[in-house]
C-alpha cells in the first residue's frame, strides 16, 4: 500500500506487500524487497538496494550522500539486508569512491531513534545500537554487538563481534572481540560473558576466552608475546580463539586495552 501523499520516483523498485506511509520518499535507484514498511516522512535515495522484511521508522534518511569534502556525486550504494529495524531520525549514508563504493548492513539489526551510520561502515548481523550512537566513516561492526546510548565510534576502527560497549563510549581505537569497553576514552572491563551465554557459547569456549584474554591483558606480556603464547597453547584451540587473534592482528588503528 503507498499512501496518497508519499513520492515514489518511477524508478525505484518496489516488492510484493511493501506499505509506503504518508509523506515518504522514495527516489531513483532504491529497491525495497517484499514486505517491508516505510515510515511517514521518511527519505530513501538511491543507489540503494534493501532486503526484504524491515521496517523504516518516521523521519528516517537512508541511503543519503556521505558526508565527505570529497565526494562528487558517483554512484556509490547502500546496501541494507533483511528484517532491520530501523527507528525514527535514523541516517545511513552511501559509501564514498575511498574503499568499496558501499557501505552494508546486515540482517537482523536494531538500529534506534537518532542512530548515525556513517560512509563504507560496514555492519554485520544482530547488531543493536541504540539511541544517539554514532559510526563515523570506515567503520566495521562484527556480528550480536550491543553498542549503547550516545556512543561514538572513530572512522576506520572496528568493534569486534560480541563486544559491549557502555553508554557515552568513546572508541577511538578497536575493540577487541567478546569484550566490554566503556568511557571516554573506552577502556576494557572484562568479558561480555552474559551476552556470551545468551548467543549460544560453551562453557568451554568461555573459559578458553577467558584464559586468552588473561594472556593479552593481564599476563604483562607484550602484546605480540602473549600472541604468541595464545597461537602456542595447545588448550586454546576453538574457532573462537581463532577469530580473536585474527581480529587483533588485523588492527591498523591499535587496540584498546
Amino acid at each position: 500500500m503507498i499512501h496518497d501523499t508519499a513520492t515514489v520516483d518511477p524508478d525505484a523498485y518496489l516488492g510484493e506487500r511493501v506499505r509506503v506511509d504518508a509523506h515518504a520518499v522514495i527516489g531513483a535507484g532504491v529497491r525495497i524487497g517484499d514486505d517491508c514498511e516505510i515510515g511517514p516522512h521518511a527519505v530513501l535515495q538511491g543507489p540503494m538496494t534493501m532486503g526484504r522484511g524491515n521496517s523504516v521508522a518516521a523521519h528516517a534518511v537512508l541511503g543519503g550522500p556521505p558526508q565527505d569534502r570529497g565526494y562528487a556525486g558517483e554512484p556509490t550504494r547502500l546496501e541494507i539486508g533483511e528484517r532491520n529495524v530501523l527507528r525514527e531520525f535514523v541516517t545511513i549514508h552511501r559509501a564514498t569512491t575511498k574503499d568499496t563504493w558501499v557501505t552494508r548492513v546486515g540482517d537482523d539489526n536494531y538500529i534506534m531513534a537518532y542512530a548515525h551510520i556513517g560512509h563504507d561502515c560496514i555492519v554485520g548481523n544482530h547488531v543493536t545500537m541504540a539511541n544517539g550512537a554514532t559510526l563515523a566513516g570506515h567503520v566495521t561492526v562484527g556480528d550480536h554487538v550491543n553498542i549503547a546510548g550516545l556512543c561514538a565510534i572513530h572512522q576506520f576502527a572496528r568493534i569486534g563481534s560480541h563486544a559491549m560497549l557502555g553508554g557515552g563510549t568513546m572508541a577511538p581505537m578497536d575493540i577487541p572481540p567478546y569484550a566490554m569497553a566503556s568511557g571516554n576514552h573506552a577502556r576494557l572491563y572484562g568479558l561480555n560473558r552474559r551476552g556470551l551465554k545468551r548467543n549460544g557459547f560453551s562453557a568451554e569456549e568461555i573459559s578458553q576466552i577467558r584464559h586468552a584474554y588473561r594472556l593479552l591483558f593481564d599476563s604483562g606480556l607484550r602484546l605480540e608475546q602473549a600472541l604468541q603464547a595464545i597461537e602456542a597453547a595447545p588448550e586454546l584451540t576453538c574457532q573462537r580463539i581463532a577469530d580473536l587473534v585474527t581480529f587483533i592482528r588485523g588492527s591498523k588503528r591499535g587496540l584498546t586495552r
